[in-house]
């Protein structure tokens, strides 16, 4: 257990047991701490390095009280408060907690009452029905917590954006269309694009509710209901993800939805603002007193703080905040921005379509140009190119761009060359100074150090030829970590060489991270957005990798493959000249 699991663990389960003691104020403290804790993560124990318990307190939600017993943790290792209450309370609260239906006082309960401890001693108790005799239980509270423990032991975690985003537009829109609501939008993690998310949350307003809640938990995709209520309702839906819905009064929706978008840092973040300024920011509005200031907006919220709205996809609890303070919010690159992708593989290697239907593809899907990009000869269990097939290829390519009319999109010949372990190329100079547009990508050895990754990478974007590194750091999303890269070194190589880096769009790859973005953002280093299509519906997932631009505070000017055709070239060029240019 990591010193952030620890600490955030050890917090929630204070914020449980002060619950248990009907203690008014300090379970919201330590929920709020908690929740700081998860989200600043390292920056934590930096804090505590840089000025002990003083500097702690500056963390978001972290007063004297909290700030003494994280303290007592990174000099000692333990915190003889809780020590004490896990003496006392013998229970792993934050085990049980996450049992769909089991609040703070059911878990003392069923500890006073039946000696319950943990997930495993719940189960037992369910099995033999000595839940239903408790009070304040009863037969179908005992079934919803057997029920909760059997989807819990289901659950995926966390989900690929790419996989959700499609199901939640689609469950909008459905909702959208019942008589009676006004508006419906998906919150939260899925609202502020991240790469991965946790559950679906739906918000609405309507002059029925109860008809639209209706129609929610009687969607196809449900599989369980949790709950449904009159304005309320959670239900499990197929893919083995959980989604929400809220239908408020359409005068707290900018309010509702607000909070509910998040993320918690950037919450606690503004809650706190607005206290310095003496007012009370919640779901239901922005309050002096309990006078209502404002709630219709998002924008009203933010402006009586005195500052812009910060876009979504920026809502992270880093330095956003202070940006929109100062005015100083980037212009985001707008969803829609990209021209043309320029990583896209064919049948010529381990795509499922030809070149032809491909460029047809692309121009159905509103692109101008796309490079064919397939894989090399290292390669050659794929069926990688070698240099005759590449030529080969580019005369397939050249006879289709004569032939291309309205139809298709241009083509560019190119390839996805393998960088050796020693940072050679696997494709001759003369070829690659026959394409348009050379891309490079490692598919080997991902274990070595971070030198040797490091330098490898940095020796293959020497090679004059080079025009963009394709998914930098190689990971695959919950199959493959990262290979170790110093990244300032990579930045530094490649604006010394010219090299463009790949946001890479593909759900899994997610390649460059927005952490990557915003670093090569700040070090002037161009980048392009691809969908490393295999399959001509891949061309739809050109708007992940635009989030993922986004959320690194990259703009129109950072993406050169927002650019027209003739743009891209000039741009190209102004490295080396490309005689062979597609006509």
């Amino acid at each position: 257990m990591t010193d952030t699991e620890f600490l955030t663990r050890m917090l929630f389960e204070f914020s449980y047991w002060h619950d248990m003691q009907d203690d008014a104020f300090k379970p919201r403290a330590y929920q709020l701490a908690a929740e700081s804790i998860g989200a600043l993560g390292h920056e934590v124990k930096e804090a505590w390095r840089k000025g002990g318990i003083k500097e702690l307190k500056e963390l978001p939600a972290i007063g004297q009280a909290i700030a003494e017993k994280i303290d007592e943790y990174f000099r000692t290792g333990r915190i003889r408060s809780y020590d004490a209450l896990k003496k006392k309370f013998p229970v792993d609260i934050y085990g049980l907690a996450h049992v769909q239906g089991l609040g703070p006082k059911h878990i003392r309960d069923l500890y006073e009452q039946l000696g319950v401890k943990n997930l495993k001693d719940l189960e037992k108790v369910l099995r033999k029905q000595q839940v239903r005799d408790l009070p304040g239980f009863g037969e179908k509270s005992e079934e919803k917590l057997a029920r909760g423990i059997l989807l819990m032991k289901r659950s995926t975690g966390r989900h690929l954006l790419g996989h959700i985003l499609p199901l939640a537009e689609d469950i909008v829109t459905r909702l959208s269309r019942i008589p009676g609501v006004k508006q419906c939008v998906y919150a939260g993690s899925l609202r502020r694009r991240q790469e991965t998310v946790g559950d679906i949350d739906l918000l609405a307003t309507s002059s029925d509710p109860e008809r639209v809640m209706k129609a929610f938990v009687h969607l196809p995709e449900v599989e369980t209901v949790h709950e449904h209520g009159k304005t309320r309702s959670s239900v499990r839906l197929s893919m083995g993800i959980d989604a929400d819905l809220r239908v408020v009064p359409d005068k707290v929706f900018g309010a509702t939805l607000q909070y509910f978008t998040g993320d918690k840092r950037h919450n606690i973040l503004l809650r706190e603002r607005a206290i310095r300024q003496g007012l009370l920011l919640n779901e239901y509005g922005l309050f002096k007193g309990k006078k209502l200031l404002t709630c219709a907006s998002e924008e009203a919220i933010y402006k009586r703080l005195g500052l812009d709205t910060p876009p979504p996809e920026l809502r992270v609890g880093h330095d956003e905040l202070s940006a929109a303070e100062r005015h100083t919010l980037p212009d985001l690159l707008p969803y829609g921005s990209v021209k043309g992708d320029l990583q896209t593989q064919t049948n010529w290697s381990d795509g499922t379509s030809t070149i032809r239907d491909m460029a047809v593809a692309a121009k159905t899907y509103g692109l101008d140009y796309i490079a064919i990009t397939d894989h090399t000869q290292s390669l050659a269990f794929i069926n990688g190119l070698d240099e005759k097939r590449v030529a080969k290829q580019g005369k397939e390519i050249d006879t289709l761009n004569k032939q291309r009319g309205q139809s298709l999109a241009r083509i560019l010949k190119s390839a996805e060359v393998d960088i050796k372990p020693d940072g050679s190329l696997d494709l001759d100079d003369e070829t690659l100074a026959s394409l348009d547009c050379v891309g490079i990508a490692i598919h080997s050895h991902f274990s070595m150090t971070e030198k040797e990754a490091t330098k490898r990478i940095i020796r293959a974007m020497s090679n004059p030829h080079v025009d963009c590194l394709f998914h930098p750091t190689g990971r695959l999303i919950g199959k493959r970590e990262p290979y170790p890269l110093d990244m300032k070194a990579i930045l530094a190589g490649a604006k010394k060489y010219r090299v463009a880096l790949e946001i890479n769009a593909f759900p899994d790859r997610t390649d460059l991270r927005d952490l990557h973005v915003r670093m090569a953002v700040d070090a002037g280093v161009p980048l392009f957005i691809n969908t490393d299509a295999h399959d001509p519906e891949h061309f739809t997932l050109l708007s992940l990798g635009e989030a993922i631009a986004r959320r690194g505070w990259a703009t129109k000017r950072d993406i050169i493959n927002t650019k027209s055709l003739n743009q891209l070239r000039a741009w190209l060029e102004k490295k080396r000249p490309r005689p062979n240019w597609t006509a």
